[in-house]
Parts: C-alpha cells; structure tokens; sequence
C-alpha cells in the first residue's frame, strides 16, 4: 500500500525525453520559417536554448507580431506533423518500458508536451502510445501556456489527483525549460536526462536534482527515494 511519502505522480516529457525525433523539432522550425520568408539561419539558435517551451511562444519572440507568429505555429505544426507522419520518430530506448515499470509500481504518469494537441494525438498515433498512459496533456490543455510555467505539472496534479502534495510529484525531462517547470511547480523529483537538447550542467542550472542517462533509470531512481 501507498504511503504519504510515496512519489506517485510523475510527469514526462515526450520529444527528447521519452520520444527520439532525431532532429525534427529543429527541421520543423527550419520548414516554417522558410514559409513565412523568414531566414532559419536567424532562428535557430534561439530556437535550441528554448527547446521545452510551446513553440507559439518561440515563435511570438523571434517575429514580435501575433499574426506572424500564428502563422508560423501552424506551419511548424504541419511540417512536424508531416515527419512524424512519414515514420520519422521512435520511442527512445527503454522509454516504454519505463512507463510500464512505473505504473506496475502504482505510480500515475503523465505525459506533456510543448506541441500543440493536433502534434501531440500524432506523435502518439506514430508509436502506438494512445492507451500507454492515462492522460496526455499540451499547453492547451493548461490555460494555453507551456514551459517553463508549471501549469501542465499542476494540471497534472489537479486532473489525476494523484497526490496531496506537489512535494510527491516527479518531473522528468530533457531540457532547462523542463526543470524550471518542475521546480516552478514545487516537485519534489526533478530529473534531468541527457538523451534530448540540453547537457546536465544546463539541467543542473535550472533546478535539476538529478541528472540521469535516460528516463530508463527513472523507475528505480524513485524506487531510492521512496525507500
């Protein structure tokens, strides 16, 4: 049986941390931006150290007008979209049986996204992961902001009522936006992994209390701190 101690609420990154799309984030950006006439050139380098935040809000930095910036976030979405749909993205090693080992221990988990919902339904339908978990939230889902906010953590919290306490939840992710969300929120687990866009001194930088190889670990990891 659970006990208050128990961290029973774990929320997951996909692209990056659970997801391999091998660099479509990046071609995506690279395909809207030529759309609009834009250079990507320009973009691309911001677009990295963002990497974890909804890509609308990227997108409203990088153009400075809200039209524009629409615009762009359909193309991206489209063009991703596209990838995903060509067979271009693969769960990252061990990432599903991981989920599984987490919820054989009782643990509730969540995946989220910086997506819009329309990529995020894609992206599951590409790896077969439709009924993997019980709930998969984007930005939308929480009030339409994503990371580094911790409102699709704490939406988590409030549609699963998983736990009591945000103290009992897990973040897990590959980027700094990732950690900041998860610290934001008051998780008291917020695991950096290194299989996405940014190194462990990034994630240790903005909050990381571990830095793990990849989310393979995260099971016994929580088996640790329960113990």
């Amino acid at each position: 049986m659970n006990t208050v101690n128990d961290l029973d609420l774990v929320v997951l990154d996909m692209a990056g941390t659970t997801v391999a799309d091998g660099g479509l984030v990046e071609r995506a950006f690279a395909a809207a931006a030529e759309r609009l006439g834009e250079d990507p050139a320009t973009m691309i380098d911001y677009v990295r150290a963002t990497m974890g935040e909804s890509k609308i809000s990227v997108f409203r930095h990088l153009l400075g007008d809200e039209t524009r910036a629409r615009q762009a976030n359909t193309a991206f979405e489209d063009a991703y979209g596209e990838l995903v749909t060509g067979g271009l993205i693969a769960p990252l090693p061990g990432a599903a049986e991981a989920i599984a080992e987490l919820k054989e221990d009782g643990r509730t988990v969540v995946l989220t996204t910086g997506f819009a919902r329309v990529t995020q339904d894609a992206i599951l339908d590409a790896l077969g992961w439709r009924d993997l978990v019980g709930l998969t939230l984007c930005p939308a889902d929480a009030g339409g902001r994503g990371r580094p906010y911790p409102d699709m953590v704490l939406a988590a919290l409030l549609r699963t009522g998983a736990v009591d306490d945000v103290r009992r939840i897990v973040v897990a992710g590959d980027t700094s936006y990732d950690m900041l969300s998860g610290v934001r929120a008051g998780a008291g687990t917020v695991a950096g992994v290194l299989t996405g866009a940014h190194d462990g001194a990034a994630l240790r930088a903005h909050g990381a209390t571990h830095v793990l190889a990849s989310v393979a670990e995260l099971p016994a990891l929580i088996r640790e701190s329960d113990a």
